[in-house]
């Protein structure tokens, strides 16, 4: 942290996005630096972006996230400032597991498989999610010459060549999906899964680094899946963290129902600093650019200004939440939730048992989340909501046979809000910071940039915050380990 005598006085900043990135980027301003004047500006009548919970007859509906991982400090961080910390809600620890679909029955995925690297291998040879032939390919990856290759690779090309197809089909790409809702053949590994690749790179094997691992630790996570109990969320829903940060920043500071100007990226933040805080603009706008500016910028600022965003594939994502009476299921609802497979031809990628996941959340009725959408398949989120409903409805009967009819729902659709960590992310954010460091000020944050989740797009708070008060770069992209975020179930 900075002192009053290191740092200049009467700064002014613009933040342009009141999402967690922005308000969090306003939070560190506004606290860790004295001195700097903070002005917020959010084109939309409230604060929070894609995190939005609501309350209705005692249930708890999440609109996005309904969790954040704590391997990842800065959220967890971020909640002890401003007064949270106590209200963070862990899982259930009496079901914390999740299930596969394979061939339309839930299988729940082997204890200690974490995205893909079994900890323990009697699970992984007892599950029914592989083939006698896919457990032996999947056994043999010790015996698996590493790749030599620096260069980044897709999911796809990756788990085939260290674990097999069949365990890329039936496990790897489901539990993926349910963090990036991306396109396997596309997933950049060194962008979205590097501690995969720093296996490989370090042990040669996953399995010999899972083993390696298994020996450091003696209180490892034994639930199957992701590490459930990292997930935590506040008491009162997710968007109470952006609304604490929120009321953390000063009287006036937040501005709603202010966009910014229109035209050209760089006329838009050259014009917002002469007329709202003349010096420095932040944009903090979940995937899209993040930048300030202390005078008009140049002709090589102006033609690089535009092109982050559109380096940045954004895809929709969807939710349908379902509220059911318990006896309308066949299922126990013994886990968090399931993932679908692509090789199983079924049109959600999965479905969370948020009414397992934290006892709050209804007072005795089953409530889902289920999802559709996302790269593979984007053309389901053109449907209309009646459509949407009886496609989630058909699904859950399905798979856990619901039956009846709904007692409540909502379905929530975000257009253009998945960042897309296509092979290449690193190197091309590496080369954004390039250039970012021939123009004074200039800062990128946001989630398009160095991960997706929550603790994430705080980090990258800290760092525009940093920048903006004193002129300091944070590592770049390529320099920091983007984490491996949360998974749907």
């Amino acid at each position: 942290m900075m002192t009053q005598h290191d740092h200049p006085s009467s700064r002014r900043v613009a933040v342009i996005g009141g999402g967690i990135t922005g308000l969090a980027t306003a939070y560190f301003l506004t606290h860790d630096y004295p001195g700097v004047d903070v002005t917020l500006l959010e084109a939309s009548d409230r604060t929070g972006g894609l995190l939005r919970s609501e309350r209705s007859g005692g249930y708890l509906f999440e609109h996005s996230a309904d969790n954040f991982i704590t391997n990842l400090p800065g959220g967890v961080e971020l909640c002890r400032r401003v007064g949270l910390a106590d209200e963070l809600l862990q899982t259930d620890e009496r079901h914390r597991r999740a299930f596969v679909v394979r061939r339309g029955r839930l299988f729940p995925v082997p204890a200690g498989f974490t995205l893909m690297t079994p900890a323990r291998l009697l699970p992984m040879v007892t599950s029914p999610l592989l083939s006698p032939l896919g457990k032996l390919r999947l056994l043999r990856e010790p015996l698996i010459p590493p790749r030599t290759d620096p260069g980044d690779e897709s999911l796809a090309s990756f788990v085939t060549r260290r674990l097999g197809r069949e365990a890329f089909d039936r496990l790897v790409q489901p539990l993926i999906a349910g963090i990036y809702t991306a396109d396997p053949e596309r997933l950049s590994m060194q962008a979205a899964l590097p501690r995969f690749v720093a296996m490989e790179r370090e042990h040669g094997s996953l399995l010999r680094a899972a083993r390696h691992a298994a020996r450091q630790s003696h209180n490892g996570d034994a639930s199957s899946g992701a590490r459930y109990s990292m997930f935590v969320v506040p008491r009162a829903g997710i968007e109470a963290l952006p609304a604490a940060v929120a009321a953390a920043l000063p009287p006036g500071c937040v501005q709603t129902a202010a966009p910014a100007p229109a035209g050209p990226p760089c006329r838009r933040l050259a014009g917002l600093c002469r007329r709202r805080a003349d010096a420095p603009t932040l944009r903090c706008r979940g995937a899209r650019r993040v930048g300030h500016r202390r005078r008009r910028p140049d002709a090589a600022a102006r033609r690089h200004a535009g092109r982050p965003a559109r380096g940045h594939p954004l895809r929709r994502c969807g939710d349908r939440v379902v509220r059911v009476a318990r006896d309308q299921i066949a299922h126990p609802l013994d886990g968090f939730g399931f993932v679908v497979p692509e090789v199983e031809r079924r049109p959600i990628l999965a479905a969370s048992f948020t009414s397992v996941k934290f006892t709050d959340r209804a007072p005795a009725d089953a409530r889902w989340c289920v999802f559709l959408g996302g790269a593979c398949h984007p053309e389901y989120l053109d449907y209309d909501e009646d459509r949407l409903r009886e496609i989630a409805w058909q699904q859950l009967g399905e798979l856990l046979g619901v039956s009846g009819a709904p007692r409540d729902h909502r379905v929530t659709v975000w257009h253009h809000a998945m960042p897309q960590y296509h092979v290449g992310h690193v190197k091309r954010v590496a080369r954004i910071n390039e250039r970012l460091a021939t123009h004074s000020g200039l800062a990128l944050a946001g989630n398009a940039y160095t991960g997706v989740g929550i603790p994430q797009c705080i980090e990258s708070a800290r760092a525009a915050a940093l920048s903006a008060a004193t002129g300091t770069r944070s590592p770049s992209a390529s320099d920091r380990d983007l984490g491996d975020g949360t998974t749907k179930p």
